[in-house]
C-alpha cells in the first residue's frame, strides 16, 4: 500500500497515492493509474485489465445537476460507467456517466465524453465533445 500523508485526505489506494478513488470500482489487473486522477465509482465502474489512465483524468458515475438545481428534490444521478480491456485514457480527459467505451481504444488528452455516449472496440475517442474518428486517419 502507499504511503499517504494524514493531511493528504485522500482514501489510501492500491494505485497511486495521488488519486482520488471514490465507492468501490472494479479494476482489472495489470492497470496503471496516474496521479491526479479520479476514478468515481459511486455509480458503478468497471475499467477492463491493461488499462493505462493517465495523469489528471476524471472517470464519473454521477452527476449533481439535477439535485441542485432542484433545491435538493431530486436525487444525484447515477449511471454505470464502463472501460473495457487495455483502453489508454490521455492526460486531462473526462469521460462522464453511462459511458461505455470499447476495449482497446485510446480517448485523447483532454477530450471531454458526454454522458451515456458508447464507442466500440478500437475507437479512437477526441475531441470536446468527443468522437470517434478512424484510428487510421489520426496523423
Amino acid at each position: 500500500m502507499n504511503y499517504v500523508p494524514s493531511w493528504h485526505h485522500i482514501p489510501a489506494n492500491p494505485y497511486n497515492p495521488h488519486a482520488w478513488i471514490i465507492g468501490d470500482p472494479e479494476v482489472g489487473p495489470d492497470c496503471w493509474i496516474g496521479p491526479f486522477t479520479i476514478l468515481d465509482g459511486s455509480g458503478g465502474l468497471r475499467i477492463g485489465q491493461g488499462c493505462h489512465i493517465s495523469a489528471g483524468a476524471q472517470i464519473y458515475t454521477h452527476t449533481t445537476v439535477n439535485r441542485v438545481i432542484t433545491e435538493g428534490t431530486m436525487p444525484t444521478d447515477r449511471a454505470p460507467t464502463v472501460i473495457g480491456d487495455f483502453v489508454h485514457i490521455g492526460a486531462g480527459a473526462i469521460i462522464l456517466m453511462g459511458t461505455t467505451i470499447g476495449s482497446r481504444s485510446y480517448v485523447g488528452a483532454g477530450s471531454v465524453v458526454t454522458q451515456y455516449s458508447e464507442f466500440p472496440d478500437g475507437s479512437a475517442i477526441i475531441g470536446n465533445p468527443a468522437k470517434s474518428r478512424d484510428r487510421d486517419s489520426r496523423r
